[in-house]
């Protein structure tokens, strides 16, 4: 019985000193410091696109630049290049001269009046002016071809003077912009 005595007595202590213990948890001492988790790379930072930087291909299809406009208008049996029409011409001979491997391809057009024989005629001769001109101002002969659809493919349908102003044109397109 003193065996039992002593269990019970032993068992009674662990439960007082269980029920005295601090509520209050143990200061837990600092931890090292951790490493620090490898972080994503930075994006790399985009810079604003320059719309006057005609040798940057993002400007070519950037309504603000130059470079998206690829259609110059002829007067009625003409094919002399208006100036309005130097500058952006200019830009696609600067963006030529900077990227060796672009190529274009220049769409003369006519209106339909005229024989068919002429049109494909005055067609090819207002490509050659653009590929002159841009010839001349630093682009490489071999970046560029022309094309003369004479009235074949015109751009408006109508047989008045303002759907007639819009087929007398040559189209600039690159089929290669690098």
């Amino acid at each position: 019985m003193k065996n039992l005595t002593r269990f019970t007595m032993l068992v009674t202590a662990c439960f007082v000193l269980a029920a005295c213990a601090s509520k209050d948890p143990a200061p837990v001492e600092p931890a090292e410091p951790m490493e620090a988790k490898p972080t994503r790379p930075a994006e790399p930072t985009v810079t604003a696109v320059d719309p006057t930087d005609y040798t940057d291909p993002r400007n070519l299809d950037r309504g603000d630049s130059l470079l998206s406009r690829r259609v110059v208008y002829f007067d009625f049996d003409q094919a002399r290049i208006k100036p309005e029409y130097r500058d952006i011409i200019a830009a696609h001979a600067t963006y030529l001269g900077a990227n060796g491997g672009a190529r274009i391809t220049l769409e003369g057009h006519a209106d339909e009046r005229g024989t068919r024989e002429y049109n494909l005629g005055l067609g090819e001769r207002r490509g050659n002016a653009v590929s002159d001109l841009i010839d001349a101002q630093g682009a490489s002969a071999s970046q560029l071809s022309v094309v003369s659809y004479g009235e074949e493919r015109p751009a408006n349908n109508c047989s008045q003077e303002r759907c007639w102003s819009q087929n007398r044109r040559v189209e600039i397109v690159y089929t290669s912009q690098q």
